[in-house]
């Protein structure tokens, strides 16, 4: 007999103790651990099992307020980025892609050292990687992959570059994992709830079947023809369902169809390159398990239209990351513009730069005395009359007080300036 391939999902809360899970409604399956369900347990389960699969319906009406939405978050990034230099958007370009590299593995329980990461997508983009960032082989293949799927969006979708994607993915040779190929079994995503027991969310399409949906996943992908009649945007919330749904590898699935979201993107007429969905996902990750997990079951039939929605907003919240992103860089750009006649050293120059690409709250409790004499290895008498010198010339505003007092970019002015 052979047992299911088990593709844990991760506990939403990783990097704190986990709760307790919540009773799961009386349908979801559960199993004890490497036990191959018999056929009446996963009958009329998941969609895949629907006779008119995969003819997923949707209803428009539903579609037009957040379809609308996320149509003019994205109209407002394309808006933000047309002012953009050449230099500033490969910039841009840089810290949103390595942001979405990052993410997508994080969403997995899979941390990438984010200085690698950010390397390995500046070497992508023609931009001087930090030297001193550690090189990273998944990071390499993250940024691969991503690229891969920005730049050459217009070549057709295949097995073969699926498989490839996969390889980038798993550099190293694992034995539980098919690397680079489709998986030879079946697949479940399910979370361990004991030592002994597991509760199933989707048991994927049967590995016969999996040639056949997955050649007719690719072919509808690629067509052209019809294009016009389905929002691109719809299309990239399809091509997200309807790929996880298949799950053709042993594992990475989610990382695949989060790169086949952003090609789907990449590929609407008027999408942006900037329009990056992981990012945005992590920061929800459990609404979009729930999601998914939702939209794949089979008494809710094959109707899309709720995922669909969830989808739209995530696009929308994704663009108004991206173009807040956008408006840090220009208003970087506007500081040094304002202050290029200013009597600032190199080390006040430094610390500037670290307050300015952390963006507004990005860095936590401000420049302090003490962090600055950290950063710029200086005395904290010279940290101090740094910092005053600075907030004298208005290139930071101070709050707090005493030996509190501390120091930001004055974000307000700079942003509505």
């Amino acid at each position: 007999m052979q047992h299911p391939r088990s593709h844990p999902r991760p506990h939403p809360q990783d990097s704190s103790p986990p709760e307790p899970l919540a009773a799961p409604p009386p349908e979801v399956l559960r199993l004890g651990r490497g036990i191959l369900p018999a056929p009446e347990q996963i009958r009329d389960r998941w969609i895949w099992q629907h006779p008119d699969w995969p003819g997923f319906t949707w209803d428009w009406e539903r579609l037009v307020e957040p379809l609308g939405d996320a149509r003019q978050a994205l109209g407002r990034l394309q808006m933000a980025g047309q002012v953009l230099t050449p230099q500033a958007t490969r910039a841009v370009l840089a810290e949103v892609l390595a942001l979405e590299g990052v993410s997508s593995s994080a969403i997995e329980g899979e941390p990438i050292n984010p200085a690698s990461m950010a390397a390995s997508i500046a070497r992508h983009l023609g931009l001087p990687p930090d030297p001193n960032a550690p090189i990273d082989r998944h990071a390499e293949g993250i940024a691969a992959v991503l690229w891969d799927a920005m730049r050459n969006h217009a070549s057709a979708l295949s097995v073969e570059r699926l498989c490839c994607w996969h390889r980038a993915l798993f550099p190293e040779s694992r034995p539980d994992i098919a690397v680079g190929m489709l998986r030879p079994g079946p697949v479940q995503v399910s979370t361990l709830v004991s030592e002994e027991e597991a509760i199933v969310h989707l048991m994927a399409v049967p590995r016969e079947r999996l040639e056949s949906e997955l050649d007719r996943f690719i072919a509808w992908f690629n067509q052209d023809e019809g294009r016009g009649s389905l929002d691109g945007l719809v299309r990239a919330g399809l091509t997200h369902l309807w790929f996880v749904t298949i799950h053709p590898f042993d594992d990475g699935n989610g990382r695949i169809a989060r790169a086949l979201t952003d090609l789907a993107l990449a590929k609407e007429r008027a999408g942006d390159p900037l329009a990056r969905m992981s990012t945005r996902i992590l920061q929800v990750r459990p609404e979009y398990y729930a999601a998914l997990e939702n939209a794949q079951a089979f008494r809710n039939g094959l109707e899309a239209t709720p995922w669909l929605i969830w989808f739209l907003r995530q696009v929308a919240e994704a663009c108004a990351q991206s173009e807040r992103i956008v408006r840090r860089t220009l208003a970087k750009g506007a500081f040094w513009v304002h202050h290029r006649e200013d009597p600032i050293n190199e080390r006040q120059r430094k610390v500037l730069n670290r307050l300015l690409d952390a963006g507004p709250g990005g860095f936590q409790g401000g420049m302090t005395t003490r962090k600055y004499a950290s950063l710029t290895r200086c005395s904290l008498i010279t940290a101090s009359r740094d910092l005053s010198d600075l907030a004298m010339l208005g290139c930071l505003t101070a709050f707090g007080g005493g030996r509190s007092t501390a120091y930001e970019i004055p974000w307000n002015a700079l942003l509505d300036g």
